[in-house]
């Protein structure tokens, strides 16, 4: 895989990150704070469970930034593999929050596009590691 592509796919990545997480955060505080949204009815009754919520859309934004400025270096394609493995096994570990919010073709979309990710950055991390190999 080129550098042009690799950096393609990061710049891609972040762009699914902030965008992605941009609308979580809106759900987050929109259904904690003011009761509307697709979290009002997990959030509506316990506002304080949205630190969860927040946290992990929060960091969601902050690793798009991250991979955003970030080089096409084989460490952060590492990193994206692992930050949506993580965000990717959340999704399906705690799937009945789609169902309760009533937001199912979000969960398949994202989580669809998590394990996606993950799929391209190792794909990425292993022709790194196959070019370096054979310019050695």
């Amino acid at each position: 895989m080129t550098t042009n592509a690799r950096t393609i796919l990061l710049r891609t990545n972040a762009a699914f990150l902030l965008l992605a997480s941009s609308w979580g955060l809106w759900a987050d505080l929109s259904g904690a704070f003011l009761g509307i949204g697709p979290q009002r009815p997990i959030l509506a009754a316990a506002p304080h469970a949205a630190i969860g919520f927040v946290e992990a859309h929060g960091l969601a934004f902050i690793f798009g930034v991250l991979l955003w400025r970030a080089e096409a270096a084989r460490a952060w394609h590492v990193t994206a593999a692992a930050v949506h493995a993580l965000l990717g096994t959340s999704n399906i570990v705690f799937w009945q929050i789609f169902i309760a919010a009533d937001m199912l073709a979000g969960g398949y979309l994202t989580t669809g596009l998590h394990w996606s990710f993950v799929t391209l950055h190792l794909l990425a991390v292993g022709m790194t590691a196959t070019h370096v190999w054979k310019s050695a």
